[in-house]
C-alpha cells in the first residue's frame, strides 16, 4: 500500500481557473490540468522569486518534493503554451493555512490551522466540544467541490 500523500499548504486559490489560446474555443482544444499545488509552486518561485528552500517551507513540504512539483508545473505550462492547449487549474492535495468551521449545534465559527488539518487530528467545537461540525466553504467552483481539509485528487474530494 503506498504512503498517503502529505497535504501541501497553499496561501491562496487562484481567482481564475481556466486559460485558453485566443481566437479558439475551449471545446476544440486539448488541455492540461495544473493542480493547485503546482500553481502555488509557480507563484512562489517564478512570481515571488523565492528559492526552493524558502518556497518548500512556505508550502510545508520538503525541498525535493517542491522541486518535483515545480518541474511538473513548468512542463505542463510549457506544453500548453507551445502546443496551444487549454490550462485548467484544479484539484490537488492541498490545504489552506487556516480553514473556517462552524458548529451545527451552537452556531460557533472558528479557524482551524493547517497543522491540525494536515495531522488528521479530530476536530470539535471549542465552545461545546461537539463533533457535529462542518467546514464553511470558500473554494471557487472550478476547484470541483470543497471541504474543511480541501483535499482533492483528480478533481474529486477525498
Amino acid at each position: 500500500m503506498p504512503r498517503p500523500l502529505k497535504l501541501r499548504c497553499i496561501e491562496r486559490i487562484p481567482r481564475i481557473g481556466h486559460f485558453w489560446p485566443d481566437n479558439l474555443s475551449g471545446n476544440e482544444l486539448e488541455s492540461v490540468c495544473l493542480s493547485l499545488e503546482e500553481a502555488e509552486s509557480l507563484r512562489l518561485k517564478d512570481l515571488e522569486g523565492l528559492e526552493h528552500e524558502a518556497s518548500a517551507q512556505r508550502m510545508r513540504i520538503s525541498r525535493p518534493t517542491f522541486h518535483r512539483i515545480l518541474e511538473l508545473a513548468h512542463k505542463k505550462v510549457a506544453d500548453a503554451l507551445i502546443n496551444g492547449k487549454v490550462i485548467h487549474i484544479e484539484g490537488g492535495n492541498f490545504c489552506l493555512p487556516q480553514s473556517r468551521f462552524i458548529c451545527n449545534d451552537d452556531g460557533h465559527e472558528w479557524n482551524v490551522p493547517f497543522e491540525i488539518l494536515a495531522n488528521g487530528d479530530p476536530i470539535s467545537c471549542p465552545n461545546c466540544s461537539s463533533a457535529n461540525i462542518q467546514p464553511k466553504y470558500s473554494i471557487p467552483s472550478f476547484c470541483h467541490g470543497g471541504g474543511g481539509r480541501r483535499r482533492f485528487r483528480r478533481g474529486r474530494i477525498h
